[in-house]
């Protein structure tokens, strides 16, 4: 049976549709929730980060959280609705899978705050969290291509959808970027929302492309990750994780992990609230904004030359500048501007 239980950084505002709650300045009470995405709470990966965002935010304001972990996506309009009923407010929906139950439960009850992590809701009491993916697997791109010593690098997502493609196209301009002659193998785990939660496939598409010479694969697949940076150690080849931190599930062959700062959205949804300053409206967060990045820690260091480290700063720093513009998949669904 599903159990219903019980730093911050400037997010850019690209277009607010209304302000709701109390005055700016004031604290009031809130009764925030969590509806997870499926693939469990604890995926080391997009779910747990959203998690950790939650479990800071009660630390510091010991305010529980409550929360909900489906099984499957005919559950989240249920846990949505029921949340609301029971005067949570705000709630935060982790994923796009929700978007369509969110948008009806959003207008059922339009005094409660809603926040969806990776899609677009235009409704005045939703605040819509998307992040620059492209421009974070650019910097692992470039790091994949330095640690190769093939020249062949790998590529496994989880749900073949747009989004997925976007970090496989940002991942390919940093590879590029870095070694022209270089060549990414890409394979996708499925095309329904099981893909993100299978690590036999993810290890089998993995040892597949290890087999065609790849030594180093980036893993943007959910849990179905666990699979692939598993094979990736087994094989004694370098691994790429996703989302939250993962350098620690295989220090020694994790290269890095592409961190997607969810944790951070959550957050911050929840202190905004309390402090009377939650806005609804669109939020685009990249490299600028501290929304995405690259993790560089005791588990991954001896990995990371300087020369490595030289190049992916000067990346970064060309990225946050517009030097560099990475092409963004779902602007015209290619990788090619």
């Amino acid at each position: 049976m599903k159990r219903w239980l019980g730093t911050a950084v400037a997010l850019m505002a690209v277009s607010v549709l209304v302000s709701a709650g109390a005055p700016a300045g004031a604290q009031t009470e809130v009764k925030p929730a969590v509806v997870f995405s499926t693939g469990g709470k604890f995926d080391k990966s997009f779910n747990e980060g959203v998690s950790e965002g939650a479990e800071k935010f009660k630390k510091e304001t010991s305010i529980a959280v409550a929360e909900f972990e489906p099984s499957n996506e005919t559950q989240f309009e249920q846990a949505l609705r029921r949340f609301a009923q029971r005067g949570q407010d705000p709630i935060i929906a982790v994923g796009f899978s929700q978007a369509v139950a969110l948008e009806k439960i959003a207008k059922e009850f339009p005094r409660t705050r809603f926040t969806i992590i990776d899609s677009v809701v235009n409704l005045p009491n939703v605040q819509s969290v998307v992040f620059k993916e492209q421009e974070g697997s650019f910097l692992v791109g470039v790091l994949a291509a330095l640690a190769s010593k093939s020249g062949k690098i790998g590529f496994v997502g989880g749900m073949d959808i747009p989004l997925v493609r976007r970090f496989q196209c940002g991942f390919e301009q940093g590879i590029k970027f870095a070694n022209p002659s270089a060549e990414l193998i890409t394979n996708m785990t499925g095309t329904t929302p099981a893909a993100w939660n299978d690590p036999g496939r993810g290890a089998e598409l993995a040892k597949g492309q290890f087999d065609r010479g790849v030594d180093v694969v980036y893993a943007a697949a959910g849990s179905t990750g666990i699979g692939i940076l598993q094979a990736a150690k087994d094989r004694g080849r370098l691994g790429i994780g996703v989302d939250s931190n993962q350098n620690h599930l295989h220090p020694g062959t994790m290269l890095t992990s592409m961190l997607k700062r969810v944790d951070l959205a959550t957050y911050n949804s929840f202190k905004a609230a309390q402090a009377g300053t939650w806005k609804g409206g669109v939020q685009v967060l990249g490299l600028k904004d501290g929304g995405v990045d690259w993790a560089l820690d005791k588990d991954n260091e001896k990995l990371i030359t300087p020369e490595m480290k030289a190049k992916v700063d000067a990346a970064k720093a060309d990225i946050v500048s517009g030097k560099i513009v990475v092409h963004d998949y779902m602007s015209n669904n290619s990788c090619k501007p």
